[in-house]
């Protein structure tokens, strides 16, 4: 059902497109234009066209010289895509500093790496608020889930790729939704003559990390040069990478609640560090326990020592490790906890393109482009386990007697030493790991891409006017997958249940007797030890899980610009446009996630939903003063302004704007500002993505003891958790019972919730079919330098500003757990997102988090200011005999990225690892007859652990600053180029210990060849 939603009212919300309301609101633009505060723009970098040459550069639809920018804007063009060695466009993106990295890469607290899906974030706030366009136009969604409207960058093809436009701030008064932060526009070529074959590879100083590229790309002229064709089909494969393949991530590093922490102002940590992580509680030989409850006294010893199993079976002792507490010991026998998940996932792509352009007559030309991309993404979540952390679950430790035919004599006899009611059928308990319940503890991602579009474009004058026109449609389609192999709950069970029968090991209900309940598929299941299930064990067992997915996008687009009447200043310029889009999505999960044979059991459902949009856009560029007009002080002023109307058959409609200003007071100074309205309509996976419950971890509780003293407003937080505790009464009783009667304040003091760090929570998952549009303001203003007296010099700085209302945010139980306790007045609705055990029952203490709720929600308010700063200078000393160098300077200043939930709290991760308060890159670049040598710098601020983190609640709560090096050599031997390079040249590891800080992978080399034809 689709519901229809008025428009949003306010005064700013009802600019109109109307020429003369437009002009009249510029009057409201800010004073303060002239703050030399932040941008970053490669001028020389600029479309390769006629100097000064008017064409559409993103930001706008207008012809204009890329030079007369009025919001920042940075171009990375084809040069600096190759020499650096880059692979994908991903790659590319994070050469600016306004943009987060995505790097398929795991954080450390038992999430997984992710698809493999790389998208543009600029400033911080989401992959979802960045616009992808390819060729000034939309692109369908590549992403599932409850992700945003995301374009993967690694479907982007390089062979064609002449530039990539970024605008930083805004554009959804151009292009309209998603348009938030800013807009990504990938231009290709389309004019490209010849053959063009491009290797590379590389490898880390590790002797790992082997990453491959190929590229073929062939273009032609035709029809007396007035058509030309090309086609590029690319390829490229990087690998996974585990956590103990590097250093700071083989620490195994975690925090754990610190027992000299005397209180808050002791200058002692709450938590101190566990270095080699492990789970005692399990590991993959199987540990065993007395008593299916986490604690070492009930394991089971002999003559006081644990005992575990070996690899083939036979019985050992154990070591629980040090510094134990639950689930996670320091060393020991236990289960590693840098092998819980995979640190990068593994991607390979296959990208094919056409691009075809022909003139039908001088005044029009049709223009086709194709489209196919497929990308493979393999991480390693966590696999299969049965512990004692989970018991009473399906995923609870495997339950068995000595009678079990698998177990050795020699076993079956240390067990009745170890426990004499062992020997007459107490049950005992096994927590372990398997590494071999299923044929693969891997996670698979496959996305296919297809893409096609036709137009015409031309241009036409009536009188002294010159108009442009373009008319376009297109159709975009993805099919994804995510596949998995999981464990058949009721396979399962007949499984492990062994009987021997006629001298052979069977499944028990093919041995009892009872024929109703026999399957003579079922091959029994050897849980002693590690890799002793058979293979045929593992085909009953397991199957095929997963889900499908389809986006769907169809496009019209047709604009038409030109000039309107002349000012003394000069010709007014507009345009307009009219854009028709349909959206459909479908999610169809696999038979295996239908019939809820694993995991909680929830069966899922297939789900499909759609919308259309129809919007009307138009701009206007109104030259004020120009320099032949001897204004003082104002050698140009131009005004512009934009406006759009959207009518979405589900989000329903809104109107948003754009005003602008730039002033020239003298030569070689320019003042630049912008005003805008922006907004984000939910996407069809947010809206109706499949509701779908499974077991998981909850992330940080904020009640923990070792989560008590932190957050934005401790005390606010640690009042609503000891009301919480003195309202109910078995809230931090342990699960054994042993501090019961202890006065509130004493149990919230020792409270550990193990659902943190370990699946034990009922986690439903799915879309919100309530969801608003989220509107943001933007204002940006800076100013450009170009001194005459330094040829080559452009200096730049921008001030950006963004106010985000009813924001689009995945929220998780964490979030909303923080969202609660954070607040003064916390939303019942927000707290009513999850719920905790009322007593301790044998196994999770009371108050322990048991479900919980991922979905996007609307979550109130983000801000974001800060600064974008560049200097490029290029030049040619001695005449040129020395070479040309070039210095680009690029650095981001973030001085505020805070979110609420509820507009009360908010949670600021400016200057936290996330978003540093500074970032920097530094290029240094030389030209000399066919060789060409390139230095880079990336440089990150000292930072905090947190915004909120102190000695009092981090024993690092400072990360040191963070640079990096990296080389590269480009040698052109006419037909034939090669280059070579090293990144990360002195293998800096990440800032201790945050293993996100920082490059990961260590140094790497690379070398590459093109042949050109």
């Amino acid at each position: 059902m689709f519901i229809r939603r008025t428009c949003r009212t306010g005064a700013t919300a009802r600019t109109t497109l109307l020429a003369t309301s437009a002009l009249a609101a510029l009057t409201a633009l800010p004073a303060g234009a002239n703050a030399q505060d932040g941008a970053v723009a490669d001028p020389a970098a600029a479309p390769a066209a006629v100097e000064n040459a008017p064409i559409v550069v993103t930001g706008s639809r207008i012809r204009r010289d890329p030079a007369d920018e009025t919001a920042p804007r940075a171009v990375l063009n084809e040069e600096v895509i190759e020499s650096r060695g880059y692979t994908t466009a991903a790659q590319a993106l994070n050469e600016l500093t306004t943009n987060t990295p995505q790097l398929s890469q795991a954080d450390g607290g038992g999430e997984s790496s992710g698809s493999g899906q790389q998208f543009p974030d600029l400033f911080g706030l989401g992959p979802g608020r960045t616009l992808t366009l390819v060729n000034g136009r939309r692109m369908v969604t590549t992403s599932s889930g409850l992700g945003d409207a995301q374009v993967d960058a690694n479907i982007i093809p390089l062979g064609l790729l002449e530039r990539v436009e970024v605008v930083q701030g805004g554009g959804a008064a151009v292009y309209g939704s998603d348009a938030i932060a800013g807009v990504v526009n990938y231009v290709l070529k389309d004019d490209f003559e010849g053959i063009e074959l491009d290797a590379q590879s590389g490898i880390s100083s590790r002797g790992d990390y082997h990453t491959y590229s190929l590229r073929g790309t062939a273009g032609t002229n035709f029809a007396d040069g007035r058509g030309n064709v090309a086609v590029d089909i690319g390829y490229a494969r990087s690998p996974l990478l585990r956590f103990a393949d590097r250093p700071l991530s083989a620490l195994g590093r975690l925090t754990v609640s610190n027992p000299d922490d005397t209180g808050p102002d002791d200058g002692i940590p709450s938590v101190t560090e566990l270095l080699d992580a492990h789970f005692w509680e399990f590991n993959a030989n199987g540990v065993l326990f007395n008593t299916p409850a986490p604690f070492t006294r009930f394991l089971t010893q002999i003559d006081g020592t644990p005992l575990q199993f070996a690899p083939d079976g036979g019985l050992v002792s154990f070591d629980p490790g040090e510094q134990v507490g639950i689930p996670f010991a320091s060393g020991g026998d236990g289960f590693a906890y840098r092998d819980l998940v995979g640190l990068r996932s593994g991607v390979e792509r296959l990208t094919g393109n056409l691009i075809a352009s022909y003139e039908l007559s001088n005044a029009v030309t049709a223009r086709a482009e194709l489209l196919y991309a497929r990308t493979e993404g393999e991480e390693i979540p966590q696999g299969h386990s049965r512990t004692i952390l989970n018991f009473g679950t399906y995923a609870g430790p495997v339950i068995f007697t000595t009678d079990n035919p698998f177990l050795s004599d020699e076993a079956r006899d240390t067990l009745a030493a170890a426990n004499p009611g062992f020997a007459f059928g107490a049950p005992i308990f096994l927590s372990k790991y398997f590494h071999d319940l299923t044929p693969s503890n891997r996670q698979d991602h496959q996305t296919e891409t297809y893409r096609g579009v036709v137009g015409l474009e031309g241009d036409f004058a009536a009188g002294w006017r010159d108009f442009y026109w373009t008319v376009s449609g297109s159709y975009a389609r993805v099919e994804g997958s995510q596949r998995r192999w999981e464990v058949d709950n009721a396979k399962y069970a007949n499984a492990i249940d062994a009987a021997l029968s006629g001298g052979s090991i069977v499944c028990a209900i093919n041995a009892d007797g009872t024929p109703d309940n026999d399957d003579p598929a079922c091959a029994p299941i050897n849980p002693f030890g590690d890799g002793n299930v058979s293979r045929a064990a593992q085909e009953y067992v397991s199957v095929r899980a997963g889900q499908d997915y389809t986006n769907e996008q169809i496009d019209f687009l047709a604009t038409l610009g030109g000039d309107l009447f002349r000012l003394p200043g000069g010709n007014v310029q507009f345009s307009l446009a009219y854009e028709h889009r349909d959206e459909q999505v479908s999610f169809m999960p696999m038979e295996a996630n239908r019939l809820g044979l694993f995991g909680g059991g929830t069966m899922e459902l297939a789900q499909s939903g759609g919308y259309n949009t129809d919007e009307f856009s138009g701009e206007l560029l109104v030259p004020v003063v120009s320099s032949d007009m001897d204004v003082p002080l104002v050698e140009t002023l131009e005004l512009g302004a934009a406006g759009r109307y959207v009518d979405n058959s589900i989000a329903g409609k809104e109107e948003v704007w754009d005003l602008s200003a730039r002033w020239q007071p003298v030569y070689g100074v320019t003042l630049r500002a912008s005003r805008s309205r922006n907004f984000r309509a939910p996407t069809l996976t947010q809206l109706f993505a499949p509701s779908s419950t499974s077991l998981g971890s909850v992330g940080r509780d904020p009640c923990d003891a070792d989560r008590i003293s932190s957050g934005p407003n401790p005390d606010v937080r640690y009042a609503n958790c000891l009301a919480l505790f003195e309202a109910n009464p078995g809230y931090g009783v342990e699960a054994d019972g042993s501090n019961a009667g202890d006065s509130a304040a004493d149990r919230l003091a020792g409270f550990q919730n193990p659902a943190e760090n370990f699946q034990r929570a009922t986690i439903t998952t799915g879309g919100n079919p309530d969801l608003r549009n989220e509107v943001s303001d933007t204002f940006t203003y800076g100013v450009v330098l170009q001194p005459a007296f330094i040829p080559g010099l452009t200096i730049s700085a921008d001030r950006v500003e963004i106010d985000l209302e009813d924001g689009l945010s995945p929220f998780t139980t964490e979030d909303f757990a923080a969202a609660c306790y954070d607040n003064v007045d916390p939303d019942p609705e927000v707290c009513s997102a999850f719920s905790r055990i009322a007593n301790p029952d044998g196994l999770n203490p009371g108050g322990a988090i048991l479900s919980g709720t991922t979905t996007t929600f609307n979550a109130g308010v983000v801000r974001y200011r800060g600064e974008i700063y560049a200097i490029d200078y290029r030049f040619e000393p001695a005449g040129g005999d020395l070479g040309r160098f070039h210095v680009g300077i690029n650095a981001t200043h973030n001085s505020l990225l805070t979110t609420s939930v509820t507009g009360e709290t908010f949670v600021r991760t400016d200057d936290t690892y996330l978003k540093p308060t500074w970032e920097g890159r530094f290029n240094l670049d030389w030209n000399k007859g066919p060789v060409r040598l390139s230095y880079q710098a990336y440089y990150l601020d000292e930072t905090r652990a947190a915004f909120d983190a102190t000695i009092e609640n981090n024993p690092n709560p400072i990360l040191s600053s963070n640079l990096t090096h990296s080389l590269s050599a480009q040698f052109d031997a006419g037909a034939m180029s090669f280059r070579l390079g090293v990144d990360n040249l002195t293998d800096e590891q990440p800032s201790y210990p945050q293993i996100a800080y920082g490059d990961i992978l260590g140094r790497r080399f690379w070398a590459g060849i093109k042949v050109q034809m």
